[in-house]
Protein backbone atom coordinates (compact mmCIF):
# COMPACT_ATOMS: atom_id res chain seq x y z
CA UNK A 1 0.00 0.00 0.00
CA UNK A 2 1.13 3.77 -0.67
CA UNK A 3 1.34 6.67 1.42
CA UNK A 4 -1.35 7.89 -0.87
CA UNK A 5 -4.00 5.03 -0.15
CA UNK A 6 -3.52 4.65 3.47
CA UNK A 7 -5.74 7.02 4.93
CA UNK A 8 -8.52 6.36 2.63
CA UNK A 9 -8.28 2.97 3.83
CA UNK A 10 -8.22 3.58 7.37
CA UNK A 11 -11.23 5.75 7.65
CA UNK A 12 -12.76 3.38 6.06
CA UNK A 13 -11.93 0.51 8.36
CA UNK A 14 -12.85 3.08 11.24
CA UNK A 15 -15.93 3.67 9.58
CA UNK A 16 -16.74 -0.10 9.23
CA UNK A 17 -16.67 -0.49 13.41
CA UNK A 18 -12.90 -1.56 13.96
CA UNK A 19 -11.05 -0.03 16.22
CA UNK A 20 -7.40 1.18 15.51
CA UNK A 21 -5.13 -0.66 17.87
CA UNK A 22 -1.67 -0.01 17.23
CA UNK A 23 0.13 2.03 15.00
CA UNK A 24 4.51 0.53 14.34
CA UNK A 25 7.23 2.11 12.98
CA UNK A 26 9.73 -0.82 11.98
CA UNK A 27 12.82 0.05 10.73
CA UNK A 28 14.35 -1.71 7.60
CA UNK A 29 17.83 -1.68 5.71
CA UNK A 30 16.43 1.09 3.10
CA UNK A 31 13.20 2.57 4.32
CA UNK A 32 10.71 2.25 7.17
CA UNK A 33 7.62 -0.18 7.59
CA UNK A 34 4.81 1.01 8.66
CA UNK A 35 2.15 -1.05 9.87
CA UNK A 36 -1.58 0.04 11.17
CA UNK A 37 -2.88 -2.64 13.03
CA UNK A 38 -7.26 -2.70 13.17
CA UNK A 39 -9.28 -4.87 15.46
CA UNK A 40 -12.78 -5.85 14.62
CA UNK A 41 -15.26 -7.90 16.78
CA UNK A 42 -14.56 -11.26 14.77
CA UNK A 43 -11.33 -10.01 12.42
CA UNK A 44 -8.08 -8.48 12.68
CA UNK A 45 -6.39 -5.56 9.32
CA UNK A 46 -3.14 -4.88 9.06
CA UNK A 47 -2.09 -2.21 6.83
CA UNK A 48 1.42 -1.68 5.69
CA UNK A 49 3.42 1.36 4.04
CA UNK A 50 6.98 1.64 3.23
CA UNK A 51 8.20 4.63 3.67
CA UNK A 52 12.05 5.57 2.26
CA UNK A 53 14.26 6.79 4.21
CA UNK A 54 15.33 10.10 2.15
CA UNK A 55 11.75 10.92 2.25
CA UNK A 56 10.43 9.97 5.96
CA UNK A 57 7.14 10.99 6.30
CA UNK A 58 3.54 9.65 6.29
CA UNK A 59 -0.05 11.25 6.06
CA UNK A 60 -1.55 11.95 9.02
CA UNK A 61 -4.65 10.21 10.54
CA UNK A 62 -5.15 12.67 12.96
CA UNK A 63 -8.12 14.32 11.63
CA UNK A 64 -10.68 11.35 11.79
CA UNK A 65 -8.64 9.57 14.67
CA UNK A 66 -7.22 11.12 18.12
CA UNK A 67 -5.52 7.93 18.73
CA UNK A 68 -4.04 7.67 15.32
CA UNK A 69 -2.87 11.25 16.16
CA UNK A 70 -0.89 10.19 19.33
CA UNK A 71 0.54 7.17 17.66
CA UNK A 72 2.01 9.43 15.14
CA UNK A 73 3.77 11.70 17.04
CA UNK A 74 5.46 9.14 19.24
CA UNK A 75 6.70 7.67 15.40
CA UNK A 76 8.07 10.99 14.97
CA UNK A 77 9.63 11.59 18.46
CA UNK A 78 11.27 7.52 18.27
CA UNK A 79 12.20 7.04 14.64
CA UNK A 80 11.57 11.07 12.90
CA UNK A 81 8.86 9.48 10.43
CA UNK A 82 7.08 12.99 10.07
CA UNK A 83 3.40 12.89 9.95
CA UNK A 84 2.44 15.56 7.25
CA UNK A 85 -0.29 17.58 7.47
CA UNK A 86 -0.82 16.78 11.52
CA UNK A 87 -3.09 19.66 13.33
CA UNK A 88 -1.16 19.04 16.85
CA UNK A 89 2.49 18.19 15.76
CA UNK A 90 4.39 19.22 18.66
CA UNK A 91 6.31 16.33 20.57
CA UNK A 92 4.56 13.38 22.80
CA UNK A 93 7.28 10.97 24.06
CA UNK A 94 10.51 12.85 22.80
CA UNK A 95 11.96 14.29 25.90
CA UNK A 96 13.30 17.75 26.38
CA UNK A 97 16.85 17.46 27.13
CA UNK A 98 17.04 15.22 24.14
CA UNK A 99 19.46 16.53 21.07
CA UNK A 100 17.75 17.45 18.49
CA UNK A 101 17.43 15.40 15.39
CA UNK A 102 18.30 12.21 18.05
CA UNK A 103 15.94 9.09 17.73
CA UNK A 104 16.88 6.42 20.07
CA UNK A 105 14.33 4.01 18.13
CA UNK A 106 17.19 4.06 14.90
CA UNK A 107 20.13 1.58 14.30
CA UNK A 108 22.18 4.49 14.35
CA UNK A 109 21.17 5.52 17.78
CA UNK A 110 23.30 2.98 19.50
CA UNK A 111 25.40 5.55 21.26
CA UNK A 112 23.51 7.87 23.39
CA UNK A 113 24.64 11.34 23.22
CA UNK A 114 25.60 14.33 25.64
CA UNK A 115 21.77 15.83 26.44
CA UNK A 116 21.18 18.80 25.69
CA UNK A 117 19.75 22.20 27.94
CA UNK A 118 15.92 21.66 27.94
CA UNK A 119 14.66 24.17 25.26
CA UNK A 120 11.35 22.43 24.66
CA UNK A 121 8.95 21.73 27.35
CA UNK A 122 6.63 23.83 27.49
CA UNK A 123 5.81 26.06 30.93
CA UNK A 124 3.02 25.37 33.11
CA UNK A 125 0.06 27.91 33.39
CA UNK A 126 -0.25 29.39 36.88
CA UNK A 127 -3.57 30.28 37.57
CA UNK A 128 -3.89 33.17 39.42
CA UNK A 129 -6.61 34.62 42.20
CA UNK A 130 -7.92 34.99 45.44
CA UNK A 131 -7.26 31.71 47.42
CA UNK A 132 -5.66 30.19 44.74
CA UNK A 133 -2.88 27.19 45.48
CA UNK A 134 -0.89 24.81 43.53
CA UNK A 135 -0.15 20.92 44.80
CA UNK A 136 2.24 19.30 42.54
CA UNK A 137 2.97 15.42 42.70
CA UNK A 138 5.55 13.89 41.13
CA UNK A 139 7.32 13.02 38.83
CA UNK A 140 8.87 10.49 41.20
CA UNK A 141 6.27 8.14 43.12
CA UNK A 142 6.12 6.09 45.99
CA UNK A 143 5.78 2.52 45.29
CA UNK A 144 5.98 0.78 41.66
CA UNK A 145 4.21 2.84 38.97
CA UNK A 146 6.12 4.43 36.57
CA UNK A 147 6.86 8.26 36.54
CA UNK A 148 4.78 11.51 36.05
CA UNK A 149 4.26 14.74 37.06
CA UNK A 150 0.72 16.23 37.81
CA UNK A 151 0.12 20.29 38.57
CA UNK A 152 -2.32 20.74 40.36
CA UNK A 153 -4.08 24.49 40.86
CA UNK A 154 -7.03 24.64 43.46
CA UNK A 155 -8.83 26.62 45.25
CA UNK A 156 -10.02 25.42 48.95
CA UNK A 157 -11.01 21.70 47.52
CA UNK A 158 -11.87 22.42 43.90
CA UNK A 159 -9.48 21.72 41.33
CA UNK A 160 -9.14 24.02 38.96
CA UNK A 161 -6.89 23.05 36.65
CA UNK A 162 -4.84 20.20 36.21
CA UNK A 163 -2.17 19.74 34.23
CA UNK A 164 0.22 16.73 33.17
CA UNK A 165 3.71 16.06 32.20
CA UNK A 166 4.29 12.48 31.23
CA UNK A 167 7.42 10.50 29.62
CA UNK A 168 9.94 11.53 32.02
CA UNK A 169 11.65 8.27 31.62
CA UNK A 170 12.77 6.39 28.52
CA UNK A 171 14.27 3.38 29.39
CA UNK A 172 15.15 1.99 25.87
CA UNK A 173 12.66 -1.07 26.77
CA UNK A 174 12.07 -1.77 22.96
CA UNK A 175 15.75 -1.13 21.60
CA UNK A 176 16.53 -3.66 24.93
CA UNK A 177 14.43 -6.26 23.09
CA UNK A 178 16.36 -6.36 19.82
CA UNK A 179 18.73 -9.62 19.73
CA UNK A 180 16.85 -11.25 22.20
CA UNK A 181 15.52 -14.94 21.90
CA UNK A 182 11.80 -14.86 22.62
CA UNK A 183 12.61 -16.57 25.81
CA UNK A 184 14.63 -13.94 26.54
CA UNK A 185 12.22 -11.39 25.82
CA UNK A 186 9.74 -12.16 28.60
CA UNK A 187 11.88 -11.42 31.38
CA UNK A 188 12.38 -8.00 30.26
CA UNK A 189 8.74 -7.26 29.08
CA UNK A 190 7.45 -8.80 32.58
CA UNK A 191 9.47 -5.56 34.02
CA UNK A 192 7.88 -3.18 31.32
CA UNK A 193 5.67 -1.60 34.52
CA UNK A 194 6.06 -3.00 37.62
CA UNK A 195 2.30 -3.92 38.38
CA UNK A 196 1.35 -5.27 34.65
CA UNK A 197 4.23 -7.78 34.40
CA UNK A 198 1.50 -10.78 33.64
CA UNK A 199 -0.27 -7.84 31.02
CA UNK A 200 3.24 -7.23 29.47
CA UNK A 201 4.72 -10.83 28.86
CA UNK A 202 1.35 -12.32 28.35
CA UNK A 203 1.02 -9.92 25.30
CA UNK A 204 4.76 -10.40 24.14
CA UNK A 205 4.45 -14.23 24.20
CA UNK A 206 0.86 -14.40 22.68
CA UNK A 207 2.41 -11.75 19.47
CA UNK A 208 5.90 -14.24 19.23
CA UNK A 209 3.63 -17.68 19.41
CA UNK A 210 1.47 -15.62 16.57
CA UNK A 211 4.56 -14.66 14.49
CA UNK A 212 5.28 -18.30 14.86
CA UNK A 213 2.24 -20.11 14.25
CA UNK A 214 2.48 -21.69 17.75
CA UNK A 215 -0.59 -23.41 19.30
CA UNK A 216 -0.98 -22.90 23.09
CA UNK A 217 -2.97 -26.41 24.90
CA UNK A 218 -5.89 -25.41 27.02
CA UNK A 219 -4.42 -26.16 30.47
CA UNK A 220 -1.61 -23.59 29.73
CA UNK A 221 -4.57 -21.06 28.44
CA UNK A 222 -6.77 -21.78 31.85
CA UNK A 223 -3.48 -20.89 33.71
CA UNK A 224 -2.96 -17.59 31.12
CA UNK A 225 -5.82 -16.45 32.62
CA UNK A 226 -5.85 -17.22 36.10
CA UNK A 227 -2.44 -15.31 36.18
CA UNK A 228 -4.42 -12.42 34.53
CA UNK A 229 -6.75 -12.38 36.83
CA UNK A 230 -5.03 -12.38 40.09
CA UNK A 231 -3.11 -9.95 38.73
CA UNK A 232 -5.99 -7.80 38.20
CA UNK A 233 -7.20 -8.51 42.27
CA UNK A 234 -4.02 -6.86 43.57
CA UNK A 235 -4.19 -3.92 41.48
CA UNK A 236 -8.15 -2.87 42.21
CA UNK A 237 -7.47 -3.45 45.88
CA UNK A 238 -5.20 -0.78 45.95
CA UNK A 239 -7.20 1.28 43.61
CA UNK A 240 -10.33 0.99 46.00
CA UNK A 241 -8.39 1.87 48.99
CA UNK A 242 -6.35 4.85 48.37
CA UNK A 243 -9.53 6.40 46.56
CA UNK A 244 -11.04 6.44 50.00
CA UNK A 245 -7.59 7.53 51.27
CA UNK A 246 -8.05 10.57 48.52
CA UNK A 247 -11.17 11.82 49.68
CA UNK A 248 -9.52 11.62 53.65
CA UNK A 249 -10.87 8.35 54.77
CA UNK A 250 -7.87 6.43 55.53
CA UNK A 251 -8.59 4.19 57.72
CA UNK A 252 -10.38 2.46 54.16
CA UNK A 253 -7.26 2.33 52.73
CA UNK A 254 -5.20 0.48 55.55
CA UNK A 255 -7.33 -2.23 55.50
CA UNK A 256 -7.11 -2.28 51.99
CA UNK A 257 -3.50 -2.03 51.80
CA UNK A 258 -3.43 -4.89 54.09
CA UNK A 259 -5.23 -6.92 51.81
CA UNK A 260 -2.86 -6.39 48.99
CA UNK A 261 -0.31 -7.78 50.98
CA UNK A 262 -2.40 -10.69 51.50
CA UNK A 263 -2.79 -11.10 47.63
CA UNK A 264 0.64 -10.49 47.28
CA UNK A 265 1.86 -13.18 49.48
CA UNK A 266 -0.74 -15.71 47.97
CA UNK A 267 1.23 -14.50 44.62
CA UNK A 268 4.25 -15.93 45.83
CA UNK A 269 2.87 -19.31 46.71
CA UNK A 270 1.28 -19.19 42.87
CA UNK A 271 4.94 -18.24 41.07
CA UNK A 272 7.29 -17.89 43.87
CA UNK A 273 7.13 -14.29 43.04
CA UNK A 274 4.84 -11.27 43.81
CA UNK A 275 4.43 -9.70 40.81
CA UNK A 276 3.66 -13.01 39.78
CA UNK A 277 6.53 -13.05 37.25
CA UNK A 278 8.34 -16.53 35.89
CA UNK A 279 5.25 -18.39 35.10
CA UNK A 280 4.94 -17.97 31.61
CA UNK A 281 6.40 -19.52 28.62
CA UNK A 282 6.43 -19.44 24.81
CA UNK A 283 4.27 -21.84 24.03
CA UNK A 284 3.03 -22.56 27.95
CA UNK A 285 3.07 -21.97 31.21
CA UNK A 286 3.28 -23.17 34.95
CA UNK A 287 2.67 -22.60 38.16
CA UNK A 288 4.28 -23.74 41.73
CA UNK A 289 0.56 -24.45 42.47
CA UNK A 290 -2.95 -22.77 42.32
CA UNK A 291 -4.31 -20.22 44.65
CA UNK A 292 -6.87 -21.66 47.29
CA UNK A 293 -10.44 -20.30 46.70
CA UNK A 294 -10.31 -20.14 50.27
CA UNK A 295 -8.23 -18.07 50.73
CA UNK A 296 -9.71 -15.64 47.82
CA UNK A 297 -13.31 -15.99 49.08
CA UNK A 298 -12.08 -14.49 52.55
CA UNK A 299 -10.21 -12.14 50.72
CA UNK A 300 -13.31 -10.86 48.69
CA UNK A 301 -15.42 -10.65 51.66
CA UNK A 302 -13.46 -8.28 53.07
CA UNK A 303 -13.16 -5.93 50.27
CA UNK A 304 -17.12 -6.17 49.74
CA UNK A 305 -17.23 -4.90 53.62
CA UNK A 306 -14.95 -2.00 52.86
CA UNK A 307 -16.81 -0.90 49.81
CA UNK A 308 -20.04 -0.76 51.52
CA UNK A 309 -18.37 0.98 54.38
CA UNK A 310 -16.92 3.53 52.01
CA UNK A 311 -20.18 3.95 49.68
CA UNK A 312 -22.42 4.34 52.89
CA UNK A 313 -20.15 7.21 54.11
CA UNK A 314 -22.00 10.33 53.13
CA UNK A 315 -18.77 12.68 52.49
CA UNK A 316 -17.03 9.90 50.04
CA UNK A 317 -20.57 9.39 48.67
CA UNK A 318 -20.66 13.40 48.15
CA UNK A 319 -16.97 13.76 47.09
CA UNK A 320 -16.82 10.58 44.34
CA UNK A 321 -20.34 11.39 42.90
CA UNK A 322 -20.72 13.66 40.17
CA UNK A 323 -16.23 14.28 39.95
CA UNK A 324 -14.67 14.03 37.08
CA UNK A 325 -17.06 13.56 34.49
CA UNK A 326 -16.34 11.70 31.36
CA UNK A 327 -19.34 11.42 29.17
CA UNK A 328 -18.99 8.14 26.82
CA UNK A 329 -18.93 10.14 23.34
CA UNK A 330 -15.41 11.72 24.74
CA UNK A 331 -14.03 8.63 25.95
CA UNK A 332 -15.18 7.18 22.68
CA UNK A 333 -13.19 9.94 20.77
CA UNK A 334 -10.13 9.71 23.16
CA UNK A 335 -10.15 5.77 22.70
CA UNK A 336 -10.02 5.31 26.14
CA UNK A 337 -9.79 2.02 27.46
CA UNK A 338 -10.38 -0.51 30.62
CA UNK A 339 -12.16 0.18 33.62
CA UNK A 340 -12.29 3.92 32.69
CA UNK A 341 -14.08 2.96 29.26
CA UNK A 342 -16.80 0.78 30.84
CA UNK A 343 -17.09 3.55 34.14
CA UNK A 344 -18.55 5.90 31.00
CA UNK A 345 -20.39 3.13 29.79
CA UNK A 346 -18.46 2.16 27.06
CA UNK A 347 -19.06 -2.28 26.66
CA UNK A 348 -15.54 -2.97 26.16
CA UNK A 349 -13.00 -5.71 27.43
CA UNK A 350 -10.61 -7.77 25.23
CA UNK A 351 -10.87 -10.40 27.68
CA UNK A 352 -14.38 -11.01 25.87
CA UNK A 353 -14.04 -9.34 22.55
CA UNK A 354 -10.53 -10.72 21.59
CA UNK A 355 -10.49 -13.88 24.19
CA UNK A 356 -7.38 -16.37 24.55
CA UNK A 357 -9.93 -18.81 26.48
CA UNK A 358 -13.15 -19.12 27.71
CA UNK A 359 -13.51 -17.70 31.04
CA UNK A 360 -16.52 -18.85 31.79
CA UNK A 361 -20.16 -18.22 33.11
CA UNK A 362 -18.97 -16.41 36.23
CA UNK A 363 -17.19 -13.99 33.89
CA UNK A 364 -19.32 -10.92 32.48
CA UNK A 365 -18.23 -7.62 31.51
CA UNK A 366 -19.18 -4.73 34.22
CA UNK A 367 -20.22 -1.26 32.97
CA UNK A 368 -21.61 1.56 34.50
CA UNK A 369 -23.09 4.56 32.70
CA UNK A 370 -22.28 8.33 35.17
CA UNK A 371 -18.54 8.41 33.75
CA UNK A 372 -17.64 9.86 37.66
CA UNK A 373 -14.81 8.86 40.13
CA UNK A 374 -18.47 6.92 41.74
CA UNK A 375 -18.44 5.02 38.55
CA UNK A 376 -15.14 4.08 38.21
CA UNK A 377 -14.87 2.92 41.94
CA UNK A 378 -18.16 0.93 41.77
CA UNK A 379 -16.45 -1.04 38.12
CA UNK A 380 -13.39 -1.59 40.13
CA UNK A 381 -15.61 -3.09 43.35
CA UNK A 382 -17.80 -5.42 40.90
CA UNK A 383 -14.67 -6.42 38.91
CA UNK A 384 -12.68 -7.43 42.00
CA UNK A 385 -15.86 -10.08 42.76
CA UNK A 386 -16.09 -11.46 39.53
CA UNK A 387 -11.71 -12.21 38.87
CA UNK A 388 -12.25 -13.99 42.23
CA UNK A 389 -15.66 -16.09 40.82
CA UNK A 390 -13.08 -16.10 37.37
CA UNK A 391 -10.74 -17.56 39.56
CA UNK A 392 -12.27 -19.77 41.65
CA UNK A 393 -14.16 -21.54 38.30
CA UNK A 394 -10.70 -21.49 36.66
CA UNK A 395 -9.01 -23.79 40.03
CA UNK A 396 -11.76 -26.05 39.87
CA UNK A 397 -11.30 -26.91 35.55
CA UNK A 398 -7.49 -27.39 35.99
CA UNK A 399 -7.90 -29.60 38.62
CA UNK A 400 -4.53 -31.05 39.90
CA UNK A 401 -2.96 -29.26 36.94
CA UNK A 402 -0.58 -26.48 37.31
CA UNK A 403 0.05 -26.49 33.20
CA UNK A 404 2.44 -28.48 31.20
CA UNK A 405 5.30 -26.13 30.99
CA UNK A 406 6.00 -26.13 27.62
CA UNK A 407 8.79 -24.17 25.82
CA UNK A 408 8.70 -24.01 22.34
CA UNK A 409 11.58 -22.18 20.32
CA UNK A 410 10.94 -20.38 17.54
CA UNK A 411 12.38 -21.19 14.34
CA UNK A 412 10.39 -19.22 11.58
CA UNK A 413 10.46 -15.66 10.94
CA UNK A 414 7.44 -13.68 11.16
CA UNK A 415 5.16 -10.89 12.59
CA UNK A 416 2.34 -11.25 14.84
CA UNK A 417 0.16 -9.23 17.06
CA UNK A 418 -2.10 -9.77 20.80
CA UNK A 419 -4.62 -8.03 22.41
CA UNK A 420 -4.58 -8.54 26.62
CA UNK A 421 -6.72 -6.84 29.12
CA UNK A 422 -4.17 -5.99 31.34
CA UNK A 423 -4.96 -6.99 34.95
CA UNK A 424 -3.98 -3.12 36.09
CA UNK A 425 -8.05 -2.21 34.34
CA UNK A 426 -6.24 0.87 33.24
CA UNK A 427 -4.87 -0.62 29.90
CA UNK A 428 -5.28 -2.77 27.16
CA UNK A 429 -2.09 -3.93 25.79
CA UNK A 430 -1.15 -4.48 22.35
CA UNK A 431 2.34 -6.25 21.60
CA UNK A 432 3.64 -6.53 17.99
CA UNK A 433 6.50 -8.32 17.67
CA UNK A 434 8.38 -9.68 14.42
CA UNK A 435 10.89 -12.55 14.75
CA UNK A 436 14.16 -12.46 12.57
CA UNK A 437 16.15 -15.74 10.97
CA UNK A 438 18.87 -16.57 13.44
CA UNK A 439 21.02 -19.95 13.22
CA UNK A 440 20.62 -20.16 17.14
CA UNK A 441 16.44 -19.71 16.92
CA UNK A 442 14.63 -17.04 15.76
CA UNK A 443 14.93 -13.82 17.86
CA UNK A 444 13.43 -10.55 18.41
CA UNK A 445 13.94 -7.50 16.21
CA UNK A 446 12.01 -4.44 17.08
CA UNK A 447 8.91 -5.72 18.84
CA UNK A 448 6.34 -2.72 19.63
CA UNK A 449 4.09 -2.71 22.77
CA UNK A 450 1.65 -0.06 23.23
CA UNK A 451 -0.18 -0.14 26.71
CA UNK A 452 -2.92 2.21 25.36
CA UNK A 453 -1.11 4.87 27.60
CA UNK A 454 -1.92 7.47 24.86
CA UNK A 455 -5.36 6.94 25.42
CA UNK A 456 -6.41 7.26 29.29
CA UNK A 457 -4.62 9.87 30.40
CA UNK A 458 -6.06 12.40 27.78
CA UNK A 459 -9.13 11.73 29.64
CA UNK A 460 -7.85 12.00 32.72
CA UNK A 461 -6.74 15.88 32.13
CA UNK A 462 -10.42 16.32 30.41
CA UNK A 463 -12.00 15.36 33.32
CA UNK A 464 -9.79 16.21 36.39
CA UNK A 465 -11.83 19.48 37.61
CA UNK A 466 -14.02 18.91 40.27
CA UNK A 467 -16.30 21.58 40.22
CA UNK A 468 -16.66 24.23 38.19
CA UNK A 469 -14.79 27.35 38.24
CA UNK A 470 -13.47 30.16 36.27
CA UNK A 471 -10.85 30.30 33.68
CA UNK A 472 -10.44 32.62 30.66
CA UNK A 473 -8.39 32.87 27.66
CA UNK A 474 -6.54 34.78 25.52
CA UNK A 475 -4.29 34.30 22.55
CA UNK A 476 -1.36 36.18 23.80
CA UNK A 477 1.93 34.45 22.97
CA UNK A 478 3.97 33.11 25.30
CA UNK A 479 7.99 32.28 25.44
CA UNK A 480 8.74 28.86 26.77
CA UNK A 481 11.43 30.87 28.91
CA UNK A 482 7.99 32.48 30.72
CA UNK A 483 5.48 31.38 32.79
CA UNK A 484 1.91 30.91 31.32
CA UNK A 485 -0.73 32.34 33.42
CA UNK A 486 -4.49 32.29 34.41
CA UNK A 487 -6.32 34.80 36.45
CA UNK A 488 -9.75 33.88 38.62
CA UNK A 489 -11.89 35.95 37.82
CA UNK A 490 -11.64 38.10 34.59
CA UNK A 491 -7.59 37.53 33.81
CA UNK A 492 -6.70 35.81 30.48
CA UNK A 493 -4.77 32.92 30.14
CA UNK A 494 -2.08 32.80 27.76
CA UNK A 495 -2.74 29.40 25.89
CA UNK A 496 -4.18 29.72 22.39
CA UNK A 497 -7.74 27.99 22.07
CA UNK A 498 -7.66 25.39 19.17
CA UNK A 499 -9.56 27.29 16.63
CA UNK A 500 -11.16 24.90 13.47
CA UNK A 501 -11.94 28.77 11.29
CA UNK A 502 -8.69 29.09 9.00
CA UNK A 503 -7.76 25.23 8.91
CA UNK A 504 -7.71 22.62 6.50
CA UNK A 505 -10.98 20.90 6.39
CA UNK A 506 -9.20 17.79 6.55
CA UNK A 507 -8.25 18.77 10.38
CA UNK A 508 -11.75 20.39 11.24
CA UNK A 509 -12.92 17.29 12.67
CA UNK A 510 -10.09 16.89 14.95
CA UNK A 511 -9.96 20.09 16.13
CA UNK A 512 -13.65 19.97 16.82
CA UNK A 513 -13.42 16.73 18.98
CA UNK A 514 -10.22 18.30 20.85
CA UNK A 515 -12.64 21.62 21.25
CA UNK A 516 -15.75 19.18 22.61
CA UNK A 517 -13.77 17.39 25.07
CA UNK A 518 -11.88 20.80 26.47
CA UNK A 519 -15.06 22.69 26.43
CA UNK A 520 -17.47 19.72 28.48
CA UNK A 521 -14.11 19.47 30.96
CA UNK A 522 -14.24 22.76 31.67
CA UNK A 523 -18.20 23.16 32.19
CA UNK A 524 -17.92 20.62 34.90
CA UNK A 525 -16.36 22.65 37.38
CA UNK A 526 -17.87 25.85 39.24
CA UNK A 527 -16.68 28.31 41.84
CA UNK A 528 -19.18 30.79 40.92
CA UNK A 529 -22.36 30.16 39.16
CA UNK A 530 -22.00 33.56 38.10
CA UNK A 531 -18.78 32.90 36.32
CA UNK A 532 -18.39 31.24 33.11
CA UNK A 533 -15.70 30.12 31.43
CA UNK A 534 -14.75 31.71 27.97
CA UNK A 535 -12.32 29.17 26.91
CA UNK A 536 -10.03 26.53 27.75
CA UNK A 537 -7.03 25.22 26.66
CA UNK A 538 -5.25 22.71 25.23
CA UNK A 539 -2.94 20.31 27.79
CA UNK A 540 -0.63 19.69 24.62
CA UNK A 541 0.44 23.59 23.67
CA UNK A 542 3.49 23.85 21.51
CA UNK A 543 6.86 25.11 22.59
CA UNK A 544 7.60 28.10 21.20
CA UNK A 545 10.84 26.07 19.49
CA UNK A 546 9.80 23.14 16.85
CA UNK A 547 10.78 19.55 17.49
Amino acid sequence: MTRDDVAHAASALLDSGMRLVLIACHEDDESFRIVYSFAGAQNRVELSVSVPREDAWIPSLASFSFPAGNFEREIRDLYGVQPRNHPQPHRLVRHGHWPRGWYPMLRSAAEIPEFEPDVESFPFVEVEGPGVYEIAVGPIHAGIIEPGHFRFSVVGETIVRMEARQWYLHRGVEKLFEGLSAAEGIALAEQVTGDTGVGHSLAFVMAVEDAAGIEVSEPDRLVRALLLEMERLYNHVTDLGSLANDVGFGIVDAHAQSLREQLLRINKTVTGHRFLRGALLVGGAQVLRLPDPVDLRRIQAAVEELVAVSLSHAIVRSRFAGTAVLPAPQAGTIGTLGYVARASGLDVDARRDHPFVNLGESFHVVTEERGDVLARYRVRAREFSISVAVIVDLVARLGPSTGTGTAVVPTQPGAGLSLVEAGAARLRIVSSSTLADCSAGSRSSTPRSSTGRHFPWPCRRRSSPTSRSPIRASTSPTPATTSRRARLPGARSLIPHASTSGQPACQRPYLESCSMVRKRACESVRLDSSIRLAAASSSTVPSSRSV
